[in-house]
Parts: structure tokens; sequence; C-alpha cells
């Protein structure tokens, strides 16, 4: 197995890798995928029970890393299970970080290219980023870290200005009945909102470079609360400006809520390219994590000391991976086929490997 790794993160650090990872590309369209799914103004509700769910699902993962504190789920899975079914699990792990790595950044490429960059092409965005993201996970964990505790007060900061400075543009009245067609539609959409806290499964990767590992619970209630504040306030404005139906027109409703309000006498008057901005960082931050766990990945499956070669030899395939969908609806399909994919590989499967790992422990107990 791969040696024990040298470097260590801290409790905060620990947060921001869980916050940054459930951010992304993902809270520009929740109002817009939650609503369709609801199709009332309860999706808020909807967002609340999921991120509840989550929370406690973590928690699960958590007994389960606490067992092999020094190991990642690519290592620990091969003592459960055995080798013959742990890799072909791990294997498939990394094909999915890959793939999300190319939905990630085809999706920063299609927003700077519709809203700050028009009429550049998709490689043109695409090769710059991605390289910035290699530079920065050769370094490892440690600087990956860093770069989020820069990131997050910077996205915090703004999102929730843009948000709170167009408060006079929603209407209470949109958000009315609260529960006026029962529960059976909060239900319908706590799936969609689930896949939105995808990204949590990132604590079966770095609980191992944790410095004090007693404070898990701590990360885990801030990793999963913060997205859960910030998807609950999102939706509450974005559906209290535009209506259920205003907001199932909007590709990026978000976006457009930020559009329909201007504040005279700042020195910005128009804040979505502000955000676009300030989203970039955020899309890049969830890209390096997933970049970073896929080569972590393939070189703890194959047993090798060293992740460059895998980060130089994956990059070609995130990029042709990325290039595939031919427009922004193909992409959404990726993100929906990704979203269907960790719900089985970290939501279901961990569950059941704790189940045997707890199993196994009673057996060996008695004998």
């Amino acid at each position: 197995m791969v040696s024990k790794p040298i470097d260590q993160i801290s409790t905060n650090q620990t947060v921001m890798l869980i916050v940054n990872f459930i951010f992304g590309a993902g809270i520009l369209l929740l109002p817009r995928t939650i609503t369709e799914k609801v199709k009332t103004p309860d999706g808020w509700i909807s967002v609340i029970i999921s991120g509840l769910l989550i929370m406690i699902l973590v928690f699960f993962l958590v007994m389960l890393c606490k067992q092999y504190p020094n190991e990642t789920y690519f290592q620990f899975t091969q003592k459960i299970i055995g080798k013959w079914l742990a890799i072909p699990l791990g294997i498939i792990i990394v094909f999915y970080y890959i793939f999300l790595s190319a939905f990630e950044v085809r999706v920063m490429a299609e927003t700077t290219r519709l809203f700050l960059l028009q009429g550049t092409p998709t490689w043109a965005i695409l090769i710059p980023f991605m390289w910035i993201g290699l530079y920065l996970v050769l370094g490892g964990i440690n600087p990956i870290a860093r770069i989020l505790e820069i990131i997050f007060p910077i996205t915090v900061l703004f999102f929730l200005l843009v948000i709170f400075l167009g408060i006079e543009i929603i209407e209470i009245d949109n958000l009315r009945p609260v529960l006026g067609n029962g529960f059976k539609p909060v239900l319908n959409g706590i799936k969609t909102t689930s896949l939105s806290f995808s990204g949590y499964e990132v604590v079966l990767f770095i609980f191992m470079f944790m410095k004090d590992k007693k404070k898990i619970t701590k990360s885990i209630v801030l990793g999963i609360g913060i997205p859960f504040v910030f998807y609950s306030v999102t939706v509450v404005a974005v559906v209290g400006a535009f209506s259920v139906d205003g907001v199932l027109l909007q590709t990026w409703p978000v976006l457009t809520y930020i559009r329909s309000y201007d504040i005279q006498g700042l020195i910005v008057e128009r804040f979505d390219s502000l955000l676009l901005v300030i989203w970039v960082m955020q899309i890049f931050a969830t890209f390096i994590i997933a970049y970073y766990i896929c080569a972590l990945g393939v070189s703890q499956i194959f047993n090798k000391k060293s992740m460059k070669p895998f980060l130089f030899g994956s990059l070609p395939f995130i990029y042709i991976i990325a290039m595939i969908p031919k427009d922004i609806n193909e992409t959404f399909k990726m993100a929906d086929t990704l979203g269907n994919t960790s719900f089985y590989v970290f939501g279901i499967v961990p569950l059941l490997l704790l189940v045997i790992s707890f199993v196994r422990k009673k057996l060996n107990e008695k004998m």
C-alpha cells in the first residue's frame, strides 16, 4: 500500500475542502432543477430535509473511516471486500472523478463564454484553466487546502451580498402557500436536492489527512451546514423573485436574478459579471479537488508512491470528455448521470461496506 502521507490538514481546512467540493456549478442551477421536480414554492423545504439526510449519511461515512484512520476509501475497501471487488470499484470511482472534473471545466467554459468572453473558443478557455489546476495539484493537498481558504471567504462575501441586494424584488406571495399541495411535492424534490450536495463523500478521502481527527464532527456540521444555508437562501430568493413559473423559464436563474435589479450610486452597478468571476474560482476549487482525488485513487489502487504521472496522464482524458457535449443541454445530462452515480457509489456502497466491516469485526471477536 501507499505509505502514510506526511501532508496533514487542519480542522478549518477540512471544512473548506468539504464546503468547496459541494459548491460548484450546482448552486447556479439549483432553483430551476428543484422547482422542476417540486412544481410548487416549497423547494426550500426539500433543501432542508436533504441537508439533514446528507449530514446523517456523512456521519455513517465517518464511522467507516474511523475504523481505518490512516487509509482512504481506495485502500480500506480492499481490506473489507478484497482486491478483486475493491479494485474495480476503485476504478469506477476514478472514472467518476475524471468525468466530474470534465463537467466542472465544461460548465465553467460555457458560463464564461456566454456571459464574459463571447465568441471565445471553448478550448481556449479550458486549456489555461486545466493547466493552472495541474500546477496547483502537483503540490499536494496542502496547497489545495490553502487556496481554498482564500477562495471561500471571497465567495461567501460576494455571493451573500448580491443575493441580499436583490431583496426588494422578492415577493413573499410567490412563496405561498406553504405546503399548499401537501408534502408529496416536497418528497419529489428530495433526490434532486440531495444530488446538489454531491461532494460530501470527500470525507472518505481526506479523513486520513486530518491532524485532529477528534474534531471531525465539527467539520461535518460546518461542511454540510454552510452549503445547506446557501442553498436555502438561494432557492427562497430566486423563487420569491420570479415565482415557480418564472424560474422554470430560466436556464441560469441565479444569474437572471442578479441581473433583475440595479443599484444606483455604487461603484459596480452590474453584479452578474462580478459573481461569475467569483464563481469561476469556486468551480476551479471543485475541479482541483476532484482532479486530486482522481490521481490519488489511481496511485493507491496500483500501489504507486508518486501521483505525478497520473496527474499528467489524466489531463488529456478530462479535456476530451469535457469537449464531448455538443451544447449546454448535453452538459446538464452529464450532471444528472454524475449525480445518480454518486448516489450509488458514495451513498449505498459505503453503507454496505460499513455493515460488512461491522459483521467481520464481530466475527473476529468471537473467534
